[in-house]
């Protein structure tokens, strides 16, 4: 029986909803499953078992602000994620590592294994160069930074798991893999997890109509384009029988709240923080209209929201910015607003709460799309398929990781200040 040791830093198992499905879906096919993550809120045990996974978590510094910031968060990461290795393979054993970005930092966990016949796949969810520009405003040496540590991630990686197109274009572009070893595995829901729950008369404050957010609540997550949004609605259309609710927690939460107070919103958003399943399910099925903010950007452009989905399975109508991705994920389940335009993303929520048959349209289209296409059964063997291909080759050691350590190869130039991402 093959063993595989997933390791990610971003959010605590089983909380991290793309990697518990990677890590059931591994456990259903026969594989031995380990995973190493932080410990979080409803997630404090060092070690538990959870339908067959064995989670072995860890504490980190509160989330990195700033070059020290990240540097503390991001060395007690690789500490623990060492250490914690070399007791899941004592305890258990493991043939290959399973490493889930950000940061790319784990393709150091995974070489050094590598030099002991372990296997390793990356599994990529954020563009982290785009990230960095999309935090910091900037391409300095930090986004170089990001640029060297990615490719030296693919340069060890014996498979990579991409979550759409977008980033399977970049690992054969930038990261210089070979396309055969590139699986696209979407981050499709899984049915058994999504409630439609009867709507909740709570969450519209006694309002009409309910506008939908869930997600994180960060920087690059456009929740001060959303306000703006919200205050076109609800201050210059003066619709005052609309409510907005976000769902979720995150580093920028207590800014955005104080925002929405400065902007006399407070009765008309309501901020959940973090909460449960049924809560979230909750809400959004009571949702008239649900929405994506995200700032158009080269990270948001080329990334697959999660959110998108669990939208689209619960039938409701998005609004979104028009962004690559998003449109090839929603399709005709979703309207754009032009990008970074707050009054014409109020006005296309506005356009939807008058018109309850193309809501109604819409929202059927995308609950389709998600139960006949997107759904995690039909990524589930992709992501088999990955495993199938690693461990076809078991018995021919590669030098993936001393080749990373090295002069690129000509027509290989590792990537330099000037050029752009992807």
């Amino acid at each position: 029986m093959r063993r595989i040791l997933i390791i990610v830093e971003n959010l605590p198992v089983p909380f991290d909803r793309r990697v518990w499905s990677e890590a059931t879906a591994l456990r259903r096919a026969g594989y031995e499953v380990s995973v190493i993550c932080p410990t979080g809120r409803d997630a404090q045990a060092r070690h538990e078992v959870i339908e067959g996974v064995h989670i072995y978590r860890h504490p980190l510094p509160v989330e990195g602000h700033g070059a020290l910031g990240y540097l503390a968060e991001y060395s007690a990461a690789l500490f623990w994620e060492f250490r914690l290795a070399f007791r899941v393979l004592r305890e258990r054993g493991f043939d290959a590592i399973h490493a889930c970005n950000p940061p790319d930092l784990i393709f150091l966990v995974g070489g050094f294994f590598k030099l002991f016949g372990k296997k390793f796949v990356f599994d990529h969810h954020d563009i982290n160069p785009e990230l960095y520009e999309a935090k910091f405003g900037r391409r300095d040496w930090g986004w170089r930074l990001m640029l060297l540590l990615e490719r030296l991630t693919f340069r060890t990686a014996d498979v990579s798991i991409a979550t759409n197109g977008s980033y399977r274009e970049i690992a054969i572009t930038r990261g210089g893999m070979d396309p055969a070893r590139v699986h696209v595995v979407r981050s499709g829901p899984s049915l058994a997890r999504i409630r439609e729950l009867p709507p909740d008369p709570h969450w519209r404050n006694g309002r009409a109509h309910l506008v939908g957010y869930v997600g994180v609540i960060g920087q690059q997550e456009g929740i001060d384009l959303l306000l703006d949004a919200a205050r076109h609605v609800v201050v210059e259309r003066g619709r005052t029988d609309v409510q907005f609710v976000i769902v979720g927690g995150g580093p920028a939460l207590a800014e955005m709240e104080r925002a929405c107070a400065g902007m006399g919103l407070s009765d008309y958003v309501t901020f959940t923080g973090r909460v449960t399943d049924e809560v979230l399910f909750s809400a959004l099925s009571t949702a008239d209209v649900c929405v994506n903010p995200d700032r158009p950007n080269a990270m948001n452009d080329k990334s697959t929201m999660n959110k998108i989905m669990e939208y689209m399975a619960l039938a409701k109508p998005i609004v979104q910015f028009d962004l690559t991705e998003g449109r090839v994920s929603a399709g005709a389940a979703s309207l754009y607003a032009r990008n970074t335009e707050p009054a014409d993303f109020g006005d296309k929520i506005l356009d939807l709460l008058a018109d309850p048959a193309r809501r109604a349209e819409m929202g059927a289209f995308g609950r389709r799309r998600v139960r006949e296409e997107l759904a995690w059964t039909y990524e589930e063997p992709k992501l088999l398929a990955a495993y199938a291909q690693l461990f076809a080759g078991a018995d021919e050691p590669r030098a993936a990781w001393s080749e990373a350590c090295s002069p690129a190869r000509p027509g290989r130039s590792l990537p330099h200040g000037g050029d752009g991402p992807g």
